[in-house]
């Protein structure tokens, strides 16, 4: 290898915390590439067995022009055996349980472990891929997979910088209430014991990397886009203006993201501003399952273990338009109508029945990263 190691941006944290809309702010800097979330290019770009895999350009990752690049130029190839090979190491080695091995082998405190290496090998090949195609100044990872941003710190042919975002539990709650199309439902509590879970591991992560890591708030870039995508910039080691103005508008254009918010296919200005609905939307039990799980963290983000409700507050108390032109920082999106089945023809609510929640038979993911 020639010239400088491709500096990444590795976005880490629990899901549902405003990844994809920051990484796409990045993407509008000249060199920046958002990539969106590596660690399912196996499963939902090469095999197509997930969901949400279709390129941020709107075309089928096989058939855009920049990823077809990219992966004919991997060593190994994304033939299905590869595909199935980095599917079974990914499960056996980068599940958020591995955080502390994978930290251990970053610090040379312990030998790596067998198919580690093979495994960040493909990644930092196409790391230097998108570097090579628009991404030479940084390539964004969103995937959010702690024991993958553990394991990548240990590399040396990589600049490795590790971003912590974190959001209210109540809120990541009340995204993960209700289906998605690449996404199954789960309880308030279980999505809080995740979120716990996660931002611990992403803790660790921390302790590791010093100052190639940095923790940002949903609720900070929401609320102050600006400032905060400024120290965003300012860590990456980029010198940009910041591509948001002061009323919180972002022009946004087309993208390469694999996986992510559905949000990530839409275009032109969008504006970033505080989103509170689960103040509102969710229920005084459900607040409830929702603090008990993270009240470990709690404090230390910031967040109060007894949120306020608004004046009149209750489920339904607010309105929030789902077809407004604007957007939250990862505002949810792409949710199908109540027991609509999906294309492998399981009902994706089919885990919410009378007010009462059930863990789906096979949820999509998290469950498979934990």
């Amino acid at each position: 290898m020639t010239g400088p190691p491709a500096r990444v941006l590795y976005i880490t944290g629990w899901m549902r915390s405003g990844s994809t809309l920051l990484g796409n702010v990045l993407n509008e800097l000249p060199g920046v590439r958002h990539i969106g979330e590596l660690h399912f290019l196996w499963k939902n770009g090469v095999l197509g067995a997930g969901t949400n895999s279709t390129c941020g350009c709107g075309q089928p990752l096989a058939g855009c022009p920049l990823w077809s690049e990219a992966l004919a130029a991997l060593p190994a190839r994304s033939t299905e055996a590869t595909a199935r090979r980095m599917l079974a190491l990914q499960r056996k080695l980068m599940r958020t349980r591995h955080t502390r091995a994978r930290l251990a082998e970053a610090r040379g405190a312990r030998p790596t472990a067998g198919g580690v290496t093979e495994l960040l090998d493909q990644s930092a090949s196409v790391y230097r891929q998108m570097a090579a195609r628009g991404g030479d100044r940084l390539v964004v990872d969103g995937s959010k997979c702690p024991a993958e941003a553990a394991a990548l710190l240990g590399r040396g042919d990589l600049d490795v910088r590790v971003l912590h975002i974190v959001r209210d539990p109540r809120a990541t709650a009340l995204s993960y209430r209700s289906a998605k199309e690449y996404i199954d439902p789960m309880s308030p509590a279980r999505s809080s014991g995740y979120w716990t879970a996660f931002n611990l591991a992403s803790e660790l992560v921390g302790t590791a990397a010093g100052d190639r890591y940095l923790r940002i708030r949903h609720e900070d870039l929401s609320a102050r886009p600006r400032r905060t995508v400024a120290e965003v910039l300012r860590f990456a080691g980029l010198d940009d203006e910041v591509p948001v103005d002061q009323a919180g508008r972002v022009p946004l254009g087309v993208n390469h993201t694999l996986t992510g918010n559905p949000d990530r296919l839409r275009r032109g200005v969008t504006q970033i501003r505080p989103d509170d609905r689960w103040r509102t939307a969710l229920s005084g039990a459900d607040l409830a399952a929702a603090t008990l799980p993270a009240l470990p963290l709690l404090g230390r983000y910031g967040y109060p273990a007894a949120p306020a409700r608004p004046a009149g507050g209750g489920p339904g108390g607010t309105s929030h338009p789902t077809d407004a032109p604007s957007t939250t920082a990862d505002r949810d999106a792409g949710s199908r109508p109540a027991d609509t089945p999906t294309p492998g023809g399981r009902s994706r609510t089919a885990a919410r029945r009378d007010g009462r929640y059930e863990r789906p038979v096979a949820p999509l993911w998290p469950g498979e990263l934990w």
